[in-house]
């Protein structure tokens, strides 16, 4: 459902009905998006918004929030055993500026253990299935914010470090949005990479989606990667040059809805093929980077600072290796270990370092690219969503990220909109711009949309 849509409803229906209908509606519901409901909360804003006590941009709007951004007095678990019982005292900058214009937060949605993995398959509470097919995954980490939009509410936040909120958009025929790395403050989202993640907004179209981002984006001086920029959509009708990336693919049954939008795109756009041959060294160097990164962000869950506890104590060692050892799942310890390898003395500057070297590379091939284009395309993900328990091998599982993890590392915007159907699943085709260019997305997505509508 759109926003325009629940609000038409809200003209002739109580708040409170429509919220407690949502509630049941998820409850009854083979998807499992959710980990956490706030359903006792949500009703009490409810009949605060029936009573004309809520007021805001998204006054009385049933919005779906990632289990790793922290909210005060709701359980958040990162997906992980490790935080099963985590529950923050105080609230993420997203959740302050939702809280701010009235939205109903209606609960958690589950995710890939700490934001780590593609389909959603390494929660601690179980997989989120496609609403499209429930045999097929529905993406990660944010599949749960993916899948919830089909019918369990009309707005929700997920967080982004290499496809995170772009591969269950595409798997899941949703919009998704990545934005300018230090656009959307970082406070208060439970780390796994510093340096390439970011909150964005998911909706079922790009109005909603870019309401969504004007509510989130903007200052806070708690974060100090953000930017203090604040974000109006404002649609443009221009003719754009857009640049088609030579270096990313799909399979045939996915690149031929490609080539039928761009086929669509060049009747009212310059269409160009653009080449950023630093890409083909992207994805190990996302890899590196992430997985270092998370190493340290997760040393501090140890049964004592953070995390999972057990009952009875030890020597210090051996209690710290228990507690990690029954507290994160297999996917998670497998990317602390290759990270703090890539860490490790010898091996820093044959690893950690080069990989630096290249994001500098990637950074610098899409600026070029942005010299002599406005946009650039491709698809989103490499294939539909596949079935549960198709994939086991770990490195083909990485391989799934290979068009969605340039974006975190150059730190520019990208979006994944619905282009089509592939066998009755949904294929998203993925739209990148410039720094703090997210209207200039927005506005060319916005008139895609209309078109293959």
């Amino acid at each position: 459902m759109k926003v325009r849509e629940w609000r038409e409803r809200l003209e002739s229906e109580r708040c409170y009905d429509l919220i407690a209908e949502l509630f049941e509606r998820i409850e009854r519901s083979k998807l499992n998006a959710f980990i956490t409901l706030n359903k006792e909360e949500a009703l009490k804003k409810a009949e605060e918004f029936d009573k004309g006590k809520l007021k805001g941009k998204l006054a009385g709007i049933p919005v779906a929030v990632k289990d790793n951004i922290s909210t005060k007095g709701l359980r958040t678990t990162c997906a992980s055993k490790m935080l099963a019982n985590y529950v923050p005292p105080f609230d993420a900058h997203v959740v302050e500026r939702l809280k701010q214009e009235g939205a109903i937060i209606i609960g958690k949605t589950n995710m890939d253990e700490f934001a780590m993995g593609t389909t959603t398959e390494t929660s601690y509470f179980g997989v989120v299935r496609n609403p499209y097919d429930l045999e097929r995954v529905a993406g990660g980490s944010s599949g749960g914010s993916g899948a919830c939009l089909h019918n369990e509410s009309v707005l929700a936040l997920g967080s982004d470090t290499g496809g995170s909120i772009r591969c269950p958009a595409s798997f899941c025929g949703v919009y998704g949005l990545k934005p300018t790395y230090g656009l959307v403050s970082r406070y208060g989202l439970i780390p796994y990479a510093n340096s390439l993640e970011q909150i964005g907004p998911m909706a079922n179209c790009v109005e909603d989606l870019a309401l969504l981002l004007e509510v989130i984006a903007g200052k806070d001086e708690r974060d100090s990667t953000n930017a203090g920029v604040d974000f109006k959509f404002e649609p443009e009708d221009k003719r754009y040059r857009v640049g088609i990336i030579k270096e990313m693919s799909a399979n045939d049954d996915v690149m031929k809805v490609f080539e039928e939008v761009v086929d669509i795109v060049r009747e009212r756009h310059e269409v160009v093929e653009v080449s950023l041959s630093s890409l083909k060294y992207a994805l190990p160097a996302y890899y590196i980077i992430a997985m270092s990164e998370a190493s340290s962000n997760l040393a501090r869950y140890d049964g004592v600072r953070y995390g999972y506890a057990l009952e009875k104590l030890d020597t210090w060692t051996r209690y710290f290796a228990k507690v990690r050892a029954e507290g994160f799942g297999e996917e998670v310890k497998r990317r602390i270990m290759l990270g703090t390898y890539a860490l490790s003395a010898g091996y820093y500057g044959r690893y950690y370092l080069k990989a630096l070297r290249v994001r500098t590379l990637v950074r610098n091939d899409f600026q070029r690219a942005f010299k002599h284009c406005d946009l650039l395309i491709a698809p989103t993900m490499p294939t539909p969503a596949f079935k549960i328990g198709e994939i086991q091998d770990p490195l083909t599982m990485y391989k799934m990220d290979v068009n969605t993890v340039p974006a975190n590392l150059a730190g520019i915007p990208a979006l994944s909109m619905p282009m089509g159907f592939v066998k009755g699943l949904p294929v998203g085709l993925q739209v990148m711009g410039n720094y703090f260019e997210e209207n200039k997305i927005l506005s060319f997505a916005l008139e895609l949309e209309k078109a293959l509508e």
